[in-house]
């Protein structure tokens, strides 16, 4: 039998007069994406120097490096804010209430809060001065900084874009992964001069790698088709990549070196039995005995020795490479991922299908699960009518 053909065509979304339903994001970029990246750094980095001042003690490079990048990031992220609101007193005005219901009330106050502790700590470890309030500051961060890094998530998922609203649940810990990966970053550049250092970095790194990872994954399988906006987006994927490569090569950088994984010369290390010069013991006495011309030549022999072990010991190694390249991709795909949400969140509003689409969806799951729950709630209310009925016929039977 052939197929009916359907005479009515496919329906298409759709609003009036072709005008979006809802209002499309009006933040700015670069204003509005490096603010939540460098929000998010620094509040990252306030818990790193936290943990440093309570791990190694007061003073180590770790803990003076997170100090100084969480109130670097910090005033850089309150610019631009500042950029993005247009004038400076709107962000002073934001403080004349405190509104616990409100994202935007509570982080100006923990920017402002978070702000103040991390330029206190980072004063304290550049002058010296003050050393037990700047440790106080530090540890403050500490508590400020998961909540800095975070907040943004909430801001942006406490609006109506499809896109933002129904990825609640995963932009946080998407927020928390890429703060604590870019913070690893820093971490591990500043370890470049001294590796022993860089290990706290290295494991930031990696564990932000994989935290935003599996945040990405998980929302993108939740939200289905309202996920298009996120997969479609060319920021988006880049930033999905460098993190997963950025978050390998800071596992790769951090695996021990192998035998062969530094120069003898180097490493200034002469073989047993040989002399200064690359000879046999006694060869530079020989030499100066047997006249001018060979104690010459010993001397130019000795020197290109030292010079190649010189060049050989700046020369940087593998680890070294694969540490760079995993800050760099961190970095990138923290910046990439700020963006990318910014732009998804733009998108879905834009597209009426992302609006009504969910809509339709939830009006029938509703439908489904009273139609599922109307038979049963039927029969209990007609059994309970008819015992009224009977409860009602005995009176009137007793007083006959």
């Amino acid at each position: 039998m052939a197929r009916e053909r359907a005479m009515v065509p496919k329906a298409e979304f759709g609003s009036y007069y072709g005008q979006p339903i809802i209002k499309a994001p009006i933040w700015h970029e670069p204003h509005m994406p490096l603010y939540l990246y460098l929000g998010g750094l620094s509040g990252a980095c306030g818990l790193a120097a936290a943990v440093e001042e309570l791990r190694a003690g007061p003073g180590g490079p770790p803990a003076t490096v997170a100090r100084l990048a969480a109130a670097a990031a910090a005033a850089a992220g309150a610019g631009f804010l500042v950029a993005e609101l247009g004038r400076p007193e709107r962000f002073l005005n934001m403080l004349r209430v405190f509104k616990p219901t409100s994202p935007m009330s509570v982080g100006s106050w923990v920017l402002a809060a978070h702000g103040g502790a991390t330029a206190l700590a980072a004063g304290s470890a550049v002058t010296g001065l003050l050393p037990a309030a700047g440790r106080l500051a530090a540890l403050a961060s500490g508590l400020t900084g998961p909540v800095m890094s975070t907040y943004t998530a909430v801001l942006v998922a406490d609006t109506a874009v499809p896109a933002w609203h129904e990825a609640r649940r995963e932009l946080p810990f998407l927020f928390a992964g890429s703060a604590l990966a870019g913070a690893g970053a820093v971490g591990i550049v500043s370890g470049l001069a001294r590796p022993e250092t860089a290990v706290p970095g290295r494991r930031m790194a990696a564990l932000g790698a994989a935290v935003e990872t599996v945040a990405s994954t998980v929302m993108e399988r939740r939200l289905g088709t309202l996920a298009d906006p996120y997969r479609q987006d060319g920021m988006m994927r880049a930033g999905r990549l460098l993190t997963a490569a950025g978050g390998v090569l800071a596992a790769l950088a951090g695996l021990p070196a192998g035998p062969r994984g530094g120069s003898r010369r180097g490493q200034g290390i002469v073989p047993a039995g040989r002399g200064p010069a690359g000879g046999w013991p006694g060869s530079a006495g020989r030499a100066s005995a047997g006249g001018p011309v060979r104690a010459a030549r010993a001397a130019v022999a000795a020197a290109r020795s030292g010079y190649a072990g010189a060049r050989t010991a700046s020369r940087p190694g593998l680890r070294e490479l694969a540490g760079v390249a995993a800050a760099a991709a961190l970095t990138a795909g923290a910046v990439c991922t700020r963006f990318g949400v910014l732009r998804a969140g733009r998108a879905s509003a834009a597209d009426p299908a992302y609006i009504v689409g969910p809509q339709r969806e939830r009006l029938a799951a509703r439908r489904a699960a009273e139609a599922a729950r109307t038979p049963g709630d039927g029969g209990r209310t007609a059994g309970d009518g008819g015992r009224t009925a009977g409860d009602g016929d005995r009176p009137a039977g007793g007083s006959g």
